[in-house]
């Protein structure tokens, strides 16, 4: 269970949910401890190029950035440093960030 495994069944689940992700890799876009609104995607039209997303790759769960979409429902991840996560399907995009606050 990583900490994000509460949320991701809620999402799944079709409810809204807020949380405080730790770290610096979204320095500019969300602050180490700001809370975060993410609500659930049910569509690939729902993620775009910038939106920022609760996504796993590789067994890691962050709360990232869409750089980049190929094709119907792929999409490269990356933080707001600079670093590339690599490519996720739809179906590991948990769901969208609507909402930051302090």
């Amino acid at each position: 269970m990583n900490w994000a495994t509460a949320h991701i069944e809620r999402l799944k689940r079709g409810e809204t949910v807020q949380f405080r992700p730790r770290g610096g890799s979204m320095t500019g876009r969300i602050e180490d401890g700001q809370l975060v609104t993410v609500e659930p995607v049910r569509v690939h039209d729902d993620v775009g190029v910038d939106d920022i997303v609760l996504v796993t790759i590789g067994g890691w769960t962050y709360v990232h950035l869409v750089k980049a979409t190929e094709g119907h429902g792929q999409y490269q991840i990356g933080n707001n440093r600079g670093r590339i996560n690599g490519w996720a399907p739809f179906a590991a995009i948990h769901g969208k960030v609507t909402a930051v606050e302090a």
